[in-house]
C-alpha cells in the first residue's frame, strides 16, 4: 500500500499542476457501475448464459454477421445492453473526474471506447467526448443505405429472456424499412457508419492542437484500459509523447507504464476516490 500512497501523491500533484486533462476509459471503469466484465470467455458467458450455450465469444457475438443471420438473437445481445446501459448510474468516480476535467483551465477532453454513454449520463459534455468504437445510443441501417445515423432514445427492444431472443417489433430504418443495427463498430464490420464519430475526432484533434499550441501541462487519466484491446492504452500513450503529459494509468491488472509516468494498480473508482479526496 505504500506504493500505492506515493502513487496517489504523485498523480495529485500532477493534476494540480495541469492546465489541461484528457480522460482515457476502457471497458473496467464501468465495472464499479455494475455493469458485467466481458473479460474473456468466462466472464461474457456468465453475463449471458445463452449465448455459453451457444459456446459463441464476444467477438464472435459481437459481429455484423448475426442481423442478417439471425436477427432476433442479434437484437437480444444488443438489446439486452441497450436495456443494461440505460438503467445503469455511473459511479461516483464519474462525476469526480466531471469535476476536476471542468477546474482545468485548458478544459478536458474524454477518449474512450466504450459505447454504453456513462459519460454523457454523469453530465459531461457531448461535444468534449470521442467515442472511438460509436455508441449503442444511436441506431443506423443494416444496409448503411444513406449513411445517416439516428438517436435511439425513442427506440425500445424488448427481449424475451428464457429463448434470448428479442421481440417483434424490431428495429428498423426510418428510410428504406430495413431492419436497424446499433451504430457500434463490431469485429469485421464493413458498413459501420463512421460520420458521427468523425465529428468527435475532429474536435478532439482541435483539442490537442490547441493544447499543444499553448504547451501547458497535460494530464491524462487513463482507467479500466486493458491490453486484450489496446486501442485506449495506445492512444493514452501516443498523446504523451504529443502533448508531453504525464498519465496516470489506474488498472487493477495491466497497470505497467512507460518510465516516468504513474501506475496506479487499483479499479477505476476506488483509484479516482483517493485521488480526488486529496485534491
Amino acid at each position: 500500500m505504500g506504493d500505492i500512497k506515493q502513487s496517489i501523491e504523485d498523480a495529485v500533484n500532477v493534476i494540480k499542476n495541469a492546465k489541461a486533462l484528457i480522460i482515457s476509459a476502457g471497458a473496467g471503469i464501468g465495472v464499479d457501475s455494475g455493469l458485467p466484465d466481458f473479460r474473456g470467455k468466462e466472464g461474457f458467458w456468465k453475463a449471458y448464459p445463452p449465448i455459453a450455450k451457444l459456446g459463441l465469444s464476444f467477438a464472435e457475438m459481437a459481429d455484423p454477421y448475426w442481423f442478417q443471420a439471425r436477427p432476433k438473437l442479434a437484437w437480444a445481445f444488443y438489446g439486452h445492453r441497450l436495456n443494461l446501459y440505460r438503467t445503469t448510474q455511473p459511479h461516483r468516480g464519474f462525476y469526480q473526474l466531471l469535476e476536476i476535467g471542468q477546474q482545468m483551465p485548458e478544459g478536458y477532453f474524454v477518449f474512450t471506447s466504450n459505447v454504453d454513454g456513462q459519460f454523457q449520463k454523469a453530465g459531461f459534455a457531448e461535444e468534449y467526448v470521442q467515442e472511438c468504437h460509436g455508441t449503442i445510443h444511436h441506431f443506423q441501417c443494416v444496409d448503411d443505405c444513406e449513411g445517416t445515423i439516428w438517436n435511439a432514445e425513442n427506440e425500445q427492444v424488448t427481449v424475451n429472456e428464457s429463448t434470448f431472443e428479442a421481440r417483434d417489433p424490431l428495429p428498423v430504418c426510418p428510410h428504406c424499412g430495413e431492419l436497424a443495427r446499433p451504430n457500434i463498430l463490431m469485429f469485421g464490420d464493413g458498413h459501420w457508419s463512421y460520420d458521427r464519430t468523425n465529428e468527435q475526432n475532429k474536435r478532439f484533434e482541435q483539442f490537442i492542437n490547441k493544447v499543444k499550441a499553448g504547451r501547458p501541462p497535460v494530464a491524462i487519466i487513463e482507467m479500466g484500459a486493458g491490453k486484450a484491446v489496446p486501442t485506449v492504452r495506445l492512444n493514452s500513450q501516443m498523446l504523451t509523447q504529443r502533448l508531453n503529459a504525464t498519465l496516470i494509468r489506474i488498472n487493477p491488472r495491466d497497470y505497467e507504464v512507460p518510465y516516468g509516468h504513474i501506475s496506479i494498480p487499483l479499479g477505476a473508482k476506488e483509484g479516482v476516490d483517493l485521488i480526488y479526496s486529496q485534491l
